[in-house]
C-alpha cells in the first residue's frame, strides 16, 4: 500500500535507454525503501540527481525533551500556537520517542524552499486551510480534513491558498493502511473502513528545467543540511511505482459501529512501527436497547494516548476545546469524566471529529508542550459529577 501509480513518460523497459529529443540520456533514479525490499518507484530526470553545488550544516533538528514530572494524564491547548511563515519552519514539537514525534503547524506562507525528510514517514492532518503539496512527483492538492502522507525521501514544497492549521505526525517507519484490512495482495478489504478510491496521489506531474541556484532542506541523522542545486529538483519528465505522497481524507473514513460500544481499533486509519492513528468521526451510536455510548474506564497498560480535537462536541471530556491534545499516559486508567456516562444514555449519533495516536512506549514532552499545559486536568475525574 498504496497501489501502482505512473505519471508522465517512461521508458518500455525499466533500466534501459530513454533519450531525450536531442539523444541525450534522461537519468534514472530508483527510490525506494528497505534495499530494494520495500516498495519503490523509478524517476527519469533532466539533470543528474546527485548534482548538488554545496552543501551546509543548518544545524540540529532533535527534539529537546523535558522531564515529566509525576505521571499524570495531561491536556495542552494549541489553538493559539503562534501562526507564520512556512510550514516547515512554523512546526512546533510537543511529544515524542524513538518512533514518533507529534506537533503542530500554524503556517501563513508557501514555502520558498524545498525540504526534504530523509530520516522520517511525515503524516500533515490538515485542520484548517488548503493549498498543494508539490514535489517530484508532481502536484497533490489538499483541503481541510485531509491526511498527507509524505514518504522518506521526498523533496517537497508546500504552496498554501490560504493560512493553515495541521496536526504533524514524523515517523521513524513506514506508514500505511492497517494490516487486518487488506488481503496478501495489498488490496483494502471489504470491511475496510475506506477504499483504494479514496486513497489520492499526485494528479499533474509538474517538470522544470530552469538552471540557477535552489535551496534543499534536508533533515537526517537529527541534523538539517543546506543543499544549493543548480538546478530546479522538480525535473522529471516520468515516473511510476508504490511510493509517491498521497493524500486520505478523514471525511471519507466510513466508521465501523455495533450494538455495544465498539473499542478505539474500529476507528484505526493508519499504522506504523510501534503506533497507529485513529479517525473519530461522525457516528451513529450502539443500538442496543440498554447500550452506553459513552467509552468504558479503561487502562492503557502498555500504550500513551493522545487526542487531537478538531470539532464537534466531546461527550466524555469536560473543559477540551477545540485544538487541544490530550495525553493518556501508560499505567493509568481513564475514561469519562463524572457524569458523562450518564448524560450519554440515550443519545443517537456524535458529530465529533478527532485524531487519535496510541504509542507502545513512552512520550516524552517538550518545553513547548509544557507552556502549552491545561492546568487541572487531572482533577477533572474527581469534581462536577454524581461520584465527585
Amino acid at each position: 500500500m498504496p497501489f501502482y501509480q505512473r505519471l508522465g513518460q517512461v521508458p518500455h523497459k525499466r533500466h534501459t535507454q530513454f533519450r531525450k529529443p536531442d539523444g541525450r540520456l534522461y537519468r534514472e533514479e530508483v527510490m525506494g525503501l528497505e534495499g530494494f525490499h520495500g516498495i519503490q518507484s523509478i524517476l527519469y530526470h533532466h539533470f543528474l540527481p546527485p548534482r548538488v553545488l554545496r552543501t551546509e550544516l543548518i544545524g540540529s533538528a532533535k527534539p529537546a525533551y523535558v522531564d515529566f514530572g509525576p505521571i499524570r494524564h495531561r491536556a495542552f491547548a494549541t489553538a493559539n500556537v503562534p501562526a507564520g511563515g512556512d510550514a516547515v519552519s512554523a512546526r512546533v514539537t510537543l511529544l515524542g520517542n524513538n518512533d514518533v514525534t507529534i506537533g503542530i503547524s500554524r503556517p501563513t506562507e508557501s514555502m520558498t524552499f524545498f525540504y526534504r525528510n530523509a530520516q522520517a514517514y511525515e503524516v500533515w492532518f490538515t485542520h484548517e486551510g488548503s493549498g498543494e503539496l508539490l514535489s517530484q512527483f508532481g502536484r497533490l492538492s489538499f483541503s481541510a480534513g485531509d491526511y498527507l502522507v509524505i514518504p522518506f525521501g521526498t523533496t517537497w514544497q508546500m504552496r498554501l491558498h490560504e493560512p493553515a492549521r495541521f496536526l504533524v505526525i514524523e515517523s521513524a517507519s513506514q506508514i500505511a493502511p492497517p494490516k487486518r484490512y487488506r488481503n496478501q495482495f495489498g488490496q483494502l478489504l471489504e470491511h475496510a473502513p475506506y477504499c483504494e478510491r479514496d486513497i489520492r496521489g499526485p494528479s499533474e506531474l509538474l517538470t522544470f528545467t530552469d538552471t540557477g541556484e535552489f535551496e534543499v532542506r534536508i533533515k537526517v541523522r537529527d541534523q538539517l543540511t543546506r543543499h544549493i542545486l543548480d538546478h530546479h529538483p522538480f525535473d522529471v519528465v516520468g515516473w511510476d511505482g508504490y511510493l509517491y505522497p498521497w493524500a486520505f481524507s478523514i471525511h471519507d473514513f466510513e466508521p465501523i459501529t455495533g450494538r455495544i460500544h465498539q473499542p478505539p481499533p474500529v476507528h484505526q486509519t493508519f499504522e506504523g512501527h510501534n503506533f497507529v492513528v485513529c479517525s473519530f468521526v461522525p457516528r451513529l451510536f450502539d443500538y442496543h436497547p440498554e447500550a452506553i455510548p459513552a467509552p468504558y474506564n479503561h487502562s492503557n497498560v502498555n500504550s500513551d494516548e493522545v487526542i487531537y480535537y478538531c470539532d464537534g462536541n466531546f461527550m466524555s471530556r469536560r473543559g477540551i476545546e477545540r485544538c487541544d491534545i490530550t495525553l493518556h499516559p501508560a499505567g493509568l486508567p481513564h475514561g469519562p469524566q463524572p457524569g458523562s456516562t450518564e448524560a450519554s444514555i440515550g443519545a443517537k449519533e456524535t458529530h465529533e471529529l478527532a485524531v487519535m495516536i496510541d504509542t507502545f512506549h513512552p512520550l516524552h514532552l517538550t518545553a513547548a508542550a509544557l507552556e502549552l499545559e491545561k492546568a487541572g486536568y487531572m482533577d477533572s475525574w474527581s469534581v462536577g459529577g454524581p461520584e465527585g
